[in-house]
């Protein structure tokens, strides 16, 4: 990916340098030819290109942070159950629609008002 880029640049240093000694050219028109042509977009493309590499890293990092939180709370930190919820150990049924039946004064099924 670098060596197009290297290449690019050689090209549009080349088109400034005769824009430069041209006699109908400046310096100025240079500066522009070398800003527009090759700086500019030189910095879209190596941005772009290293998109895929950059979200690699961003998702290790997640990972590795993931992993670290988990390590710190004493859970094992395998990627197959890392996913996976806890049961419930309480010995407690878990909370349903009876305390938002209750809540709203709506009977519970099977009870009358």
């Amino acid at each position: 990916m670098y060596l197009v880029v290297i290449a690019w640049m050689y090209v549009v240093l080349m088109m400034s340098a005769a824009e430069a000694a041209s006699i109908n050219g400046t310096v100025l028109g240079a500066l522009v030819t070398l800003l527009l042509y090759g700086v500019g977009p030189v910095i879209l493309v190596v941005y772009l290109m290293g998109a895929p590499a950059r979200n690699k890293a961003i998702k290790k990092r997640e990972a590795e942070a993931r992993a670290s939180h988990l390590a710190s709370a004493g859970q094992v930190a395998n990627p197959a159950t890392a996913s996976a919820v806890e049961p419930d150990a309480g010995s407690h049924a878990p909370g349903g629609g009876e305390a938002i039946a209750r809540d709203a004064g709506i009977a519970p099924v099977g009870k009358k008002s």
